[in-house]
């Protein structure tokens, strides 16, 4: 089953991000507050699978104005191994496109795949995902963005 997580799952997400970060050798910077936050307040919002433990989605919505639509940002997808395979994470990104679409009237989904992560590559390009050429992603953090006046 593929429900929304609530505040109240904040432990299951966190956990699951947690073995995602473990999985990819990723630094996990997060804290269970942050994802209780975050998912309280509506600035991240997560789809489970079986509470958790065999996947989670963490999503956003953000406004594209050169689209003219609304989209939703995967910023995490994880599968449980023993579930890989078997059509779940296809689930859990629809259950995001889904939930964005009734919200917000989301008319697609972006996210971002690691260069070297050709197992992940090869099921975004199976479902459809392409690569935009003409966007360069930039982060401002640290001090640049503390410097912002």
């Amino acid at each position: 089953m593929i429900r929304a997580a609530t505040g109240a799952d904040a432990g299951r997400v966190f956990a699951a991000l947690c073995d995602l970060a473990a999985e990819m050798d990723d630094p996990f910077r997060s804290d269970l507050r942050q994802v209780s936050r975050a998912l309280d307040s509506g600035a991240a919002r997560a789809m489970l699978a079986d509470d958790g433990a065999a996947g989670v989605a963490l999503w956003s919505p953000f406004l594209s104005t050169t689209r003219g639509a609304t989209g939703a940002y995967v910023s995490d997808l994880w599968v449980a191994g023993d579930q890989r395979g078997s059509g779940l994470g296809m689930r859990l990104l629809a259950a995001v496109r889904d939930a964005a679409a009734a919200e917000f009237g989301a008319v697609f989904l972006r996210l971002a795949v690691y260069d070297d992560n050709a197992a992940a590559r090869r099921f975004y390009d199976r479902l459809g995902f392409r690569p935009k050429p003409d966007e360069i992603w930039l982060t401002l953090e640290g001090p640049a963005l503390e410097a912002l006046a």
